[in-house]
Formats: structure tokens, C-alpha cells, sequence
């Protein structure tokens, strides 16, 4: 009788994996079914446990970072995000301390600032994007 139980444990755990698909609860779904081996060969409840905990454990310790490596995303960058590396061309001169400045990257201008904020970078100058604030490209001037 004990496998009807396991067979429960089986179904709802698959269908909380089919929910969130965040492969968790599908080693202990296969635990499940260990559980359900031993419950049908005769095995002690005790023994039907420690398959299950055994085998749950084991898949999710060996195979769980194999799978979400072999499932994971690779991130491609946005649009503002691809200009980070970017050199770009001074405009109107960067000075922090006036709050102007702006440069052309990629036929389109943007405002800017200078990472440090002592330094004034003139017109005509090439700099490189360092990060970006908000809508404000972070440059410094390229070497």
C-alpha cells in the first residue's frame, strides 16, 4: 500500500516541477520513484526512505550544477549596454563641475561626464565609455 503513497509523492512533485521549472523538485521526484522500487520489492519503510533521501541528494548534489550549466542563458548586451568599451568623439567640452558635455558615439550624441571630476576634456578629443549613469555616458579620455 505504501506504493500509492509514493506514487502521490511522484505526481506532485512533477507537477511542481512542470510549475516552476526550476529543477529542484524533480531529483526528489526520481527519489520518489526509488521509494516506489523499494516499497514494491518488499522493502522497509525505513529502507524506502533512505532510498529516496539517498537518491534525491545524490542527483541534486551531481547533476543539478551539470544541468543548469548545459540550460543556462547566454546574456547578450543591450543596445546601451554595448556602448561600455566604446570610444566615442567630444563634442561640446565635458566639465563636470558646469555640468556640460557631450559626445558622439556610434551617429548618435549623447550627454556625458568625465569619470574624474577635475579633469576637462575639450572639444575634438577621443574618449572611452567606462559605465553608464542613467542617461549620462561615464567617459575618459582615451590614451
Amino acid at each position: 500500500m505504501a506504493y500509492v503513497y509514493w506514487l502521490i509523492v511522484f505526481v506532485i512533485l512533477v507537477a511542481f516541477e512542470i510549475a516552476t521549472l526550476q529543477l529542484v523538485s524533480i531529483w526528489f521526484a526520481v527519489g520518489a520513484i526509488g521509494g516506489l522500487i523499494v516499497s514494491l520489492l518488499g522493502g522497509s519503510l525505513e529502507i524506502q526512505l533512505c532510498v529516496f533521501l539517498a537518491l534525491s541528494l545524490i542527483l541534486l548534489l551531481a547533476v543539478k550544477p551539470f544541468a543548469d550549466q548545459m540550460l543556462k542563458k547566454k546574456i547578450t548586451k543591450t543596445n546601451v549596454d554595448s556602448l561600455i568599451g566604446q570610444t566615442a568623439k567630444v563634442t561640446s567640452m565635458i566639465d563636470n563641475n558646469n555640468g556640460f558635455g557631450t559626445v558622439v558615439v556610434k551617429g548618435q550624441e549623447w550627454t556625458a561626464m568625465s569619470a574624474n571630476d577635475d579633469v576637462v576634456i575639450p572639444p575634438g578629443k577621443l574618449v572611452v565609455i567606462v559605465r553608464i549613469s542613467g542617461v549620462k555616458l561615464i567617459v575618459e579620455e582615451k590614451r
